[in-house]
């Protein structure tokens, strides 16, 4: 793993640290909105007093703190992989370029040691789970790796309820920010209550430090509703996603390929405004997540 210098002076300086998965770079946007987007996160996180280090490979080599070149190489280049967790190593030394999704970006963080990670949103319970047997690896490692991941929801044609769930099953702690109910990704409010309305960052973090000293390593996960005047209403929302599913199933289109067809085929529906709706979230994420990080670094 090659951890950017920028990052490494951080780590030493007890400076605030933010982790960001690359999946949304290379697979989650269409060019150039998708480098555009990861740059100006980037620079949200900076303004916040925080440090944003980008997750990736790039030939073979695991980076914790892509470069601007490099984020842009995988922006742009046609043979990126979508690299889970498990697929690290098979990639690394075959020399691939691949996209990290959140669950790699966690374990890659985690072995750092940054304790914040912002992402758009995350895998969940597939909506033909009954069929495929489809859990997201995200939601693992979400519980797994000692890291607060804050998201606008699950991608918003998983099956929200059965991911919180499965999420209480395995032990992890789920907050929703200033809210009763979880986000939907591009609207505001799935309809699924939550038993935590998270108030302030440092309510968030001392939570989490308190469950580290409770139960040793283990994850939160924080789920950030977009701005109102960015989101998109809820009866919209459902009517893409059901197009959307429906067209994957005509087409036969399952696994890997799933998630990035079904955002195409949304933007298409909603006329781009998932995309701008999209583009909000992940800012706002990134606001809240600075924040998150700084709190903690003050606590400890």
């Amino acid at each position: 793993m090659r951890v950017s210098a920028e990052v490494q002076r951080a780590l030493q300086d007890g400076t605030p640290l933010v982790a960001l998965e690359s999946t949304i770079v290379a697979h989650g946007m269409p060019r150039p909105t998708n480098i555009e987007t990861a740059l100006a996160v980037e620079e949200i996180i900076r303004s916040e007093g925080a440090i944003p280090a980008s997750i990736g490979l790039i030939r073979g080599d695991i980076v914790c703190g892509l470069s601007p070149d490099e984020l842009t190489f995988l922006a742009n280049a046609d043979d990126v992989v979508k690299a889970q967790e498990r697929d690290l190593a098979c990639a690394s030394i075959s020399g691939r370029s691949g996209a990290t999704t959140v669950g790699a970006t966690l374990f890659i963080a985690s072995l750092a040691g940054i304790r914040v990670h912002v992402t758009g949103g995350i895998g969940g319970v597939a909506p033909d789970f009954g069929e495929t047997l489809d859990i997201s690896a995200d939601l693992l490692a979400i519980q797994k790796y000692p890291c607060i991941t804050v998201t606008s929801g699950t991608k918003a044609f998983m099956d929200v309820r059965a991911t919180l769930e499965y999420l209480e099953t395995i032990g992890c702690p789920v907050a929703s920010w200033m809210e009763s109910t979880f986000p939907w990704f591009y609207s505001r409010n799935s309809g699924v209550k939550v038993e935590w309305k998270a108030e302030s960052v440092n309510e968030v973090a001392r939570a989490f430090l308190a469950d580290q000293d409770l139960r040793g390593a283990a994850g939160m996960l924080l789920g950030v509703p977009l701005p109102e005047a960015d989101a998109l209403p809820e009866a919209e929302t459902r009517r893409a996603i059901d197009v959307a599913l429906q067209r994957a199933t005509a087409e036969g289109i399952s696994g890997k390929p799933l998630t990035p067809f079904l955002l195409s085929a949304i933007f298409e529906i909603t006329g781009g405004a998932s995309l701008d709706a999209n583009v909000a979230l992940i800012k706002n994420n990134a606001l809240v997540g600075a924040r998150l990080a700084r709190s903690l670094h003050s606590l400890t």
